[in-house]
């Protein structure tokens, strides 16, 4: 038997990381965000960032180990949708793994968009595990500038 000494270091770093996983799987599942419309999340959720300008929404997803293909995104009334699959690897019998922290499986996650959009303009660009979407803004829902006159 092999004794092991304790570092109580190293169990700190663990609480962190197991807290700041459960706090992910509460906004995952509750959504934080105004623009999360989905309550259920499948076993593993990419990571998404929303922002927008005056003239573009913009959707950074986070999707490592992924190609284009593997991934589907649509827009219909008002709801953006992106959608796909992280496949299992292959395992080797002849391993025996210590710690698995990679996710698999299916996602699919829901982002409402709060204002009209130029549906036929929007652009994804998939490079380096990272999706990026660019949902141009319809004019009518720009910020609008008026000049007030003093008489």
């Amino acid at each position: 038997m092999q004794l092991t000494r304790w570092n109580p270091a190293r169990d700190l770093v663990n609480l962190t990381e197991d807290f700041d996983r459960f706090n992910r799987m509460i906004r995952n599942a509750f959504g934080d965000e105004p623009f999360e419309t989905s309550l259920l999340q499948s076993s593993w959720s990419p990571a998404v960032d929303v922002s927008e300008d005056k003239d573009n929404f913009y959707v950074s997803v986070e999707v490592p180990g992924l190609k284009k293909d593997d991934v589907k995104i649509s827009f219909q009334d008002g709801r953006l949708s992106i959608q796909g699959e992280k496949k299992v690897e292959r395992e080797e019998k002849d391993k025996n793994y210590h710690r698995v922290e990679r996710a698999f499986g299916k996602f699919e996650r829901f982002f409402r968009i709060p204002t009209t959009v130029k549906v036929d303009q929007i652009e994804a660009k998939f490079e380096n595990g990272l999706l990026n979407i660019t949902i141009p803004k319809a004019e009518e829902a720009k910020p609008k500038e008026i000049e007030v006159k003093i008489k």
